[in-house]
């Protein structure tokens, strides 16, 4: 096999340590289901230690090699692959994205459409119909590439990975546009605009000496490039940064070491850049409102002050403030609005003894409550890259929790079966739990009318499912009860990205392997079930 490193926007795994194609199994038993990937039976759990759908297995995807690597969205300084990678030579101009026009191969896009006809037709009654099924058309280099995405925008969903962002209809999966990127996707906004539009990452060059520090708006409903400009770099910051983009209304924001700044979606213009408060920004959560995680100066440096700040997009301007106590991190924000927060306390440097809280607080920025979760154990997955987060990436895409103005749900952490818990915010106790049943895992994915709506993972018995539970509990109504023909295939998605919208809900692969061109073709990366 041979040696690999992270491949476009995969972050590197510390030497010595386990990465996360080695996680232990989970709900299935300890019997492998086949995998997309790989015939091996590796285990994966892309969590890095808390995905709800353990049971998936893939082959361990290559040894990472000594030295400095590529840290999140940061510089990369070392790059190595198969053959498939940009010449060295090549100049540091990242190119114009160039958009392909409709999904007609005579405009360039390619054929990346599974015939899902012959399985629709064997489908048993009560069985939901697959909507489209994609697979990888994008020739990725020897070290894998990350997926972006997925956005839902209107008819459109999106998706964006390496050199290549593709907009599908959410209908029957139809090509409606691709775009064709200069140089590497390497971030990605969770959100879209309140217009339709995203902000990717792109790296500013081909070369092993380029790094992740231009931003490129795309209009997801055409798939037309707007503006792209790079990140300024601060005075005196040398190497490399990591930085998280999240957007919320018009404004597109990013934190990167103690620096911060936010641009207009529409146009690309700066609205703001580093506070002159004496707390800094580090992270920010979008979406109905602006976040920010703020580090405040200490006396001593091993002591930790951060507040979590209530930001106005426009300005960039802290509108309320919440202290949190002392040596008190932010982990990640599962809701804006309502706002819902998880903390950790780090007593030492393992994770074993690092305390958790998650804490509500008001629109006005003051205590709502303390969840009271007891001995359960909670974690969902939110997370901006496929595997490793970071210390400003404090939400990401999120799997595993949903809220309401006066709910919040979390899945428990699986171990053969698991729960979906509703804690109400007011006072914050467990109000009720809810089972799928043995040998089943579900995991909250929004709130609908007041009941909220779960996905049920796949078994080799049964395909997977989306149900609802209602505002008092009880047990999970399935709404669509996929095609047990197609749970192998569902399964191959392993701790997918999810989204649900109009009775639809969506599946996607996190990153694509190019160990092995074959193989690479024929991993699935978008799925699709509905009525």
């Amino acid at each position: 096999m041979p040696t690999t490193q992270p491949g476009y926007g995969c972050p590197p795994q510390a030497a010595g340590q386990p990465g996360p194609y080695n996680q232990p199994p989970g709900p299935y038993g300890g019997h492998p289901v086949p995998s997309q990937y790989s015939g091996g039976t590796t285990p994966l759990n892309s969590s890095g230690g808390g995905g709800f759908f353990k049971g998936r297995r893939v082959a361990v995807i290559g040894a990472v090699v000594a030295g400095l690597l590529v840290i999140g969205g940061g510089t990369w300084f070392a790059l190595s692959g198969d053959g498939k990678d940009d010449k060295s030579g090549v100049s540091k101009g990242s190119g114009t994205p160039k958009p392909s026009g409709s999904a007609s191969a005579g405009q360039g896009a390619t054929d990346d459409t599974i015939g899902v006809e012959g399985v629709n037709a064997r489908r048993s009654p009560g069985e939901a119909r697959v909507l489209f099924l994609k697979q990888n058309d994008v020739d990725v280099p020897g070290n894998g590439a990350e997926v972006f995405g997925p956005w839902v925008v209107g008819d459109t969903i999106v998706k964006a990975m390496y050199r290549d962002v593709a907009g599908y209809s959410v209908t029957d999966g139809k090509k409606k546009w691709s775009l064709k990127l200069g140089t590497p996707a390497c971030l990605g906004a969770p959100q879209a605009s309140t217009d339709g539009k995203i902000v990717i990452g792109v790296r500013n060059g081909t070369t092993e000496k380029s790094d992740c520090s231009d931003l490129q708006m795309i209009d997801a409903k055409t798939g037309k490039a707007g503006w792209k400009k790079p990140i300024p770099k601060p005075k005196g910051v040398v190497g490399f940064t990591d930085y998280i983009l999240a957007v919320s209304g018009n404004t597109v924001a990013l934190t990167g070491l103690d620096h911060s700044y936010g641009f207009s979606v529409s146009d690309g213009k700066q609205l703001f850049g580093k506070p002159s408060s004496r707390c800094l920004p580090y992270g920010f959560a979008g979406g109905a409102r602006l976040l920010a995680a703020a580090s405040c100066p200490t006396s001593k440096t091993e002591n930790v002050k951060q507040e979590i700040q209530n930001v106005d997009p426009a300005t960039g301007k802290a509108t309320w403030t919440y202290a949190l106590p002392a040596n008190w991190e932010v982990d990640k924000v599962y809701s804006v609005s309502p706002v819902v927060v998880a903390l950790k306390h780090q007593v030492d440097d393992t994770d074993e003894n690092t305390e958790h809280r998650v804490i509500a607080l008001t629109d006005a920025g003051r205590l709502r409550s303390q969840l009271q979760v007891g001995k359960d154990k909670f974690k969902p997955r939110c997370s901006s890259t496929a595997s490793i987060a970071y210390r400003g990436d404090i939400q990401g895409w999120c799997t595993g929790v949903a809220a309401d103005a006066s709910t919040l749900y979390l899945a428990t952490e699986p171990t053969g079966t698991n729960e979906v818990v509703a804690f109400n915010l007011d006072t914050g106790k467990a109000t009720w739990r809810s089972s799928v049943g043995l040998d089943r895992t579900m995991m909250p994915l929004t709130v609908e009318n007041g009941s909220v709506v779960v996905y049920i993972a796949p078994t080799f018995s049964e395909g997977g499912a989306v149900a609802t539970i209602a505002p008092t509990g009880g047990t999970p109504k399935v709404l669509l009860k996929h095609p047990l023909s197609t749970a192998e295939i569902e399964s191959g998605f392993q701790d997918p990205r999810t989204a649900y919208a109009d009775g639809r809900i969506f599946l996607t692969t996190t990153q694509i392997t190019g160990l092995d061109d074959a193989r690479e073709k024929e991993t699935k990366t978008l799925m699709a079930f509905g009525k």
